[in-house]
């Protein structure tokens, strides 16, 4: 039988898994334990199935209210033959998530990200007309703010209400009124 030689045997490609736990605070080494057993599991898996984890992009997550934050442990986490500190943020599909889950990071990113194309777009305002205007403004900025919004339901106003400034922003630079 005739080997392909497009694709050689030593192509190693690296995939990212997602392993979620709960436990009370009390259980938090426990808990440690079983998910790094996990991942070796995956691992083995995915070596047996040719497929390597990619352990040095491995992110941990520890989520819990604000008031208990302090409680959460901040050793580092055995992936592998790596060892990974616990970070307040990760990225999760382009949705950046909070160790407390109050999505602070992904609504200010998002709020700078349309603010940013709102910028630009004015520099060029009147050098287009009002439909391509409107058009670009749609195409540009709604997919930012419609990306993984069902994340955002439950959020509280606060955190709502920069989203809506995104909006108005964009609705009086297109129809060219002013702040009041």
């Amino acid at each position: 039988m005739a080997k392909n030689s497009s694709q050689p045997s030593s192509i190693c490609r690296r995939y990212a898994t997602q392993i979620q736990g709960f436990c009370r605070p009390g259980s938090a080494n426990q808990l440690q334990s079983t998910l790094s057993t996990c991942l070796d599991d995956v691992s083995d898996w995915m070596r047996s199935n040719r497929l390597q984890l990619n352990t040095a992009k491995t992110e941990i997550l520890w989520c819990s209210t604000t008031r208990r934050q302090n409680h959460l442990r901040s050793a580092a986490v055995r992936v592998g033959e790596n060892h990974g500190l616990p970070s307040t943020t990760v990225r999760d599909l382009g949705v950046l998530i909070d160790s407390n889950v109050a999505m602070r990071s992904h609504v200010s990113r998002t709020v700078s990200g349309c603010f940013a194309v709102l910028r630009q777009l004015r520099s060029i305002r009147r050098s287009v007309s009002d439909s391509v205007f409107y058009s670009l403004v749609v195409s540009l900025v709604m997919p930012r703010l419609d990306y993984c919004n069902a994340t955002l339901a439950g959020l509280p106003a606060s955190s709502l209400s920069r989203l809506q400034s995104v909006l108005n922003a964009a609705a009086r630079l297109i129809h060219r009124s002013s702040w009041y």
